[in-house]
């Protein structure tokens, strides 16, 4: 069944280990808009983030945001919005004190005070270099829940693996589980993962079936390409999953295709081979 839209994650899978677009990429996805296949871009990053790499690719496309909290447009409309009640944030926030450094809560808001941290360390030597391209959307409250002033796209935890797997366990030990839906981000070889918290029900793979449905597109018409565990349930709905080459082991092992890393522009890779019927190096696992 001929392809009619292509999902892709953004980081580890569009954006090579330089955090660059390869223009193998660029160019495969604008000769595949050009035959009318429909183009996602769907990430953990907030909207504003994720722009700044929509712009690099001239053509239309929509995207994903906050890991399927939110679907908006290249220049901003927004077409879905799903909102983390406040007083279950509070609850998160209270859940897991012992987390708060690598705490914040995310905003669906034009400019400023988007993402509100208890302390910033301008010089920090891992996250220094984000608040610092970030510095006009993000800002301090003391405590973080007095921030809470309107509902939250999502609370948000950043950190080393280990830490943010034991704050993964706190949040499932909460009374409130099974009120949220958390999306899991891991760079082992970083040593750095993102924990989000997000309204129940959402997820990358939830905000593409609702937006298939809109679209009157079938799921076997649908390509997604990922390379993380927030990927997974993208990857599972959509007919045609394929893996980045960089993958973790576990993931690969679910015996779906795979493509070459996002070093070797494995997304233009994918698209030649499964969208555009071209010849490309993609193992079948």
């Amino acid at each position: 069944m001929p392809v009619r839209l292509i999902a892709m994650d953004i980081d580890g899978t569009l954006l090579d280990s330089r955090h660059e677009l390869p223009a193998a990429n660029r160019e495969a996805i604008v000769e595949a808009r050009a035959r009318g296949i429909e183009i996602m871009l769907v990430t953990g990053r907030r909207f504003d983030f994720a722009r700044l790499i929509s712009e690099q690719l001239p053509c239309e496309l929509t995207l994903v945001v906050n890991n399927g909290a939110l679907i908006k447009s290249k220049v901003g409309e927004t077409h879905l919005r799903h909102l983390l009640p406040r007083a279950l944030a509070r609850e998160v926030l209270a859940a897991t004190a012992d987390f708060r450094s690598g705490a914040a809560v995310v905003f669906d808001r034009v400019r400023e005070r988007q993402l509100i941290f208890e302390r910033i360390d301008w010089n920090d030597p891992v996250s220094g270099g984000y608040y610092q391209r970030n510095r006009e959307f993000i800002a301090e409250c003391v405590p973080l829940e007095n921030s809470l002033d309107e509902d939250p796209i999502q609370v948000m935890f950043v950190g080393p693996v280990a830490r943010m797997r034991a704050a993964h366990l706190a949040l499932k030990s909460m009374q409130r589980v099974n009120d949220f839906s958390t999306a899991l981000t891991e760079y082992e070889q970083r040593d750095l993962s993102i924990l989000d918290v997000i309204e129940r029900g959402c997820s990358k793979g939830a905000a593409l079936a609702e937006w298939a449905r809109r679209r009157g597109i079938r799921r076997e018409e649908i390509m997604a390409i990922g390379d993380n565990w927030n990927d997974r349930d993208m990857l599972e709905f959509a007919g045609l999953p394929v893996l980045m080459g960089n993958s973790a082991a576990e993931l690969k092992a679910l015996g779906w295709a795979v493509t070459l890393s996002n070093d070797e522009a494995g997304v233009a890779a994918a698209i030649r081979t499964h969208a555009l019927g071209k010849q490309s190096r993609v193992n079948s696992r």
